[in-house]
């Protein structure tokens, strides 16, 4: 079976309706992206945060998977596939995607601020006094800005077996997670969707300026023949 990796991004959800986070004047939700997604604004201000993503978990039980998730998944009856997603939502899963890599964590799980390891399931919402087993407040499993990205080293090893890498609804400007792309071994099938992508065909990828819905139908059924 081939290997095919797929890197996706904010794009791909947004069809399910998830906010990308950052608006066009460069806020998230209306905060600085400092006070709500860095180690320094948890400090500062815990409940702000807390809250922060306390709505973000609640508006993914208020959505679904996509075409473009069941698309993926799909891909899985005649390829191998792997998932590396900068998203922190469980669509990818709730489609059937059954390898998926969350590289900026996940808004399902929940850690203690002493051990990094300490990780656990939470679907409710997260409050102060919230601790782990040895009694430390937990956070939201999220990779904040000036943290490391712990599946990064995972990742770079896996795109290095690829035999298709796919890229969805993603800027490709966010690093380390931009790096992976230039890891998949050399001359091997790329393809790009994006409705408006800012990447052009001499870069060795196919561009499928469309949505990641539509993008996937056309990339599925080509892969399938």
């Amino acid at each position: 079976m081939k290997h095919i990796i797929v890197l996706t991004g904010a794009g791909i959800s947004a069809e399910s309706g998830i906010k990308t986070f950052r608006d066009a004047d460069g806020l998230w939700e209306g905060h600085d992206v400092m006070e709500v997604a860095t180690p320094e604004g948890f400090a500062t201000n815990p409940e702000l945060v807390l809250d922060f993503y306390n709505q973000r978990r609640r508006q993914l039980f208020e959505v679904k998977p996509n075409q473009a998730h069941y698309e993926l998944a799909e891909l899985e009856t005649d390829f191998k596939v792997t998932v590396i997603t900068q998203n922190v939502d469980d669509l990818h899963e709730r489609a059937g995607s059954t390898n998926v890599i969350h590289l900026h964590g996940e808004l399902l799980k929940a850690r203690s601020t002493i051990d990094t390891n300490a990780i656990q399931e939470w679907k409710s919402d997260l409050v102060l006094g919230d601790l782990c087993d040895k009694g430390h407040q937990l956070r939201p499993h999220i990779v904040w800005f000036g943290e490391d990205v712990p599946m990064i080293e995972k990742a770079v090893s896996i795109c290095e077996t690829a035999d298709i890498l796919i890229i969805i609804g993603t800027s490709m400007q966010v690093y380390p997670a931009a790096s992976l792309m230039h890891y998949v071994p050399e001359n091997t099938p790329a393809y790009f969707i994006d409705p408006k992508p800012n990447i052009d065909s001499k870069t060795g990828l196919t561009v499928i300026a469309e949505t990641a819905t539509v993008g996937m139908k056309i990339l599925n059924t080509f892969l399938k023949n």
